[in-house]
């Protein structure tokens, strides 16, 4: 589905004219369809540089990007942008629902967004229903738990049908039984439509949740 090869990504360090900081050191991975795959680090590993590297949200440094047959990071920013609207998915640690817009507003908002224009009605429902929140979407997020916030989240993620969803320490916020929820409903999505996602966390309780695991410690794989 996605790999990287030999991706490296440095910054410049503040203040030290010449001095890079290299967040990344030349990372070679694949993830395959249809997985639950997890970039796992401590904070500062550089796990969440990595994840929108491979999100096409930022460029390396040097090295290559493969989205299926398309060299990600060969494209131009316009190709880019119209990839992440019409084919990836985004889970974020903050949910950043819109406050007034009920969950159901939420997704078909991201449905507009992404100029989906017919069948929104039909699809914001499938996905809230797919979710768990059929009783719920018409609700306003402060009228939501946490875990529920971040299912009309993963419902934002899945409305315009993306092949893969990124998702950067999605229960990072979430109490031990709201996250394993979310891990639970991330296995489902994988089995029953084809999705591949790959998260971020530094919870080693949710190691043996993924089909395969990335460790990533000083922007190395290890």
């Amino acid at each position: 589905m996605i790999k990287t090869i030999d991706v490296t990504r440095s910054f410049p360090v503040p203040g030290k004219v010449g001095q890079e900081f290299h967040a990344l050191k030349g990372i070679t991975l694949e993830v395959p369809d249809q997985r639950l795959a997890i970039l796992r680090g401590k904070s500062g590993s550089g796990k969440t540089t990595l994840l929108n590297i491979m999100s096409a949200l930022d460029q390396p440094t040097s090295g290559q990007v493969w989205y299926k047959d398309q060299n990600i990071s060969a494209m131009s920013e316009g190709k880019r942008e119209a990839l992440r609207r019409q084919r990836l998915g985004f889970v974020f640690q903050s949910v950043s629902l819109l406050p007034l817009l009920s969950a159901y507003e939420n997704v078909e908002f991201s449905l507009r967004m992404a100029g989906v224009k017919e069948y929104r009605k039909e699809r914001t429902e499938e996905v809230l229903r797919m979710v768990g929140l059929e009783n719920r979407m018409y609700h306003m997020p402060q009228e939501l738990s946490g875990g529920e916030q971040q299912r009309v989240a993963i419902a934002r993620a899945l409305a315009h049908k993306p092949q893969i969803i990124f998702a950067d320490e999605p229960t990072g916020e979430l109490d031990s039984t709201t996250a394993l929820s979310v891990i639970k409903l991330f296995q489902k999505l994988v089995e029953k439509e084809g999705i591949t996602i790959l998260m971020t966390t530094h919870d080693p309780g949710l190691m043996g949740a993924g089909d395969l695991v990335f460790e990533l410690q000083d922007g190395e794989l290890i």
